[in-house]
């Protein structure tokens, strides 16, 4: 029985990226594994697994009786269901350590670096497994996402030096012309549901006990989403309506490197606890502000706790 390579819930880019590519690489280590997905591949994945000619994987909810990697997350929020009745066998990520254990010794990559393509290019090589050039291509699309371009905070000079050797595997000249590629079908709104929106880059996070949630949204311009916020707010009003206690939706412009924060929370304060900032009704403008994971998740477990 083949090992499930799976990403957290509401797979993004790197999610997908990293379950194709450690599938492989494990499988070619010897231990047969199978990428699979928690749910619906969004718009920018689509298009990257088209472009370099791979399959979405398959959707599968529940670990039990599998053996399970786990990447890009390492929390229980966003996991696969049941993942106490399998058996976890490795962990590749880039975030913080999350609430996830085991009771046998397990494989570990966790680095501090702006995407997990990034640790698992470093993987292949610390193997000596060559990179398939389809590999290559969708990795260096998920370092591009997740560091925005490598204009977030999250990225480092081993997620630069990962794309530049990963572009010349995949045969990609020009690597920012692809980033812009990608960002305009992540910045394509208009048809899609506020649900979909809302959900199209989502996590949920325990915070001092309390269910948060924290979704965002990357467009090159904000004002494209000025006909959809008061249908993003209901939105995520009814999510966290849900059992949360907050629900916050980052509106990000990748040009001007802000975000504008939309806010559903039984605690509004907490905001400026985090950011310093009092919102503005239900909305707060952050600048600089484009990394979840390393300026805007951490800000709040800190509020939460204080």
């Amino acid at each position: 029985m083949a090992i499930l390579v799976v990403g957290h819930k509401n797979p993004d880019t790197d999610t997908i990226a990293s379950a194709i590519a450690v599938a492989d690489l494990f499988s070619k280590r010897g231990q047969e594994a199978k990428a699979i997905s928690q749910g619906e591949i969004a718009p920018e994945t689509a298009f990257v697994l088209e472009k370099f000619g791979l399959a979405a994987p398959e959707i599968v909810t529940d670990a039990t009786d599998q053996q399970i990697i786990l990447v890009d997350h390492t929390d229980i929020s966003q996991t696969i269901d049941n993942l106490d009745k399998a058996e976890l066998i490795a962990v590749v990520d880039h975030h913080k350590l999350g609430d996830v254990t085991t009771s046998n010794p397990l494989e570990m990559w966790v680095w501090p670096v702006g995407c997990t393509g990034t640790v698992i290019k470093s993987m292949y090589d610390f193997y000596n497994i060559e990179i398939p050039a389809n590999v290559a291509g969708i990795l260096l699309c998920a370092i591009l996402s997740d560091t925005v371009m490598f204009k977030s905070v999250t990225c480092t000079d081993q997620d630069k030096a990962a794309v530049e050797a990963l572009a010349k595997i995949a045969g990609v000249d020009d690597v920012m012309a692809l980033g812009m590629e990608m960002f305009k079908v992540k910045s394509a709104v208009d048809g899609a549901s506020p649900e979909e929106l809302v959900f199209r880059d989502y996590k949920d996070f325990d915070m001092s006990g309390n269910k948060v949630g924290i979704g965002q949204l990357e467009v090159v311009d904000l004002s494209m989403l000025d006909a959809h916020k008061e249908a993003l707010q209901a939105e995520i009003e009814k999510v966290k309506a849900d059992g949360r206690h907050s629900v916050f939706l980052l509106l990000t412009d990748i040009m001007k490197e802000g975000s504008e924060m939309l806010i559903a929370s039984d605690d509004a304060a907490v905001v400026e606890k985090a950011f310093g900032i009092a919102p503005n009704g239900t909305s707060v403008y952050l600048e600089g502000v484009m990394s979840r994971k390393k300026q805007v998740a951490p800000n709040f477990i800190k509020a939460f706790e204080a």
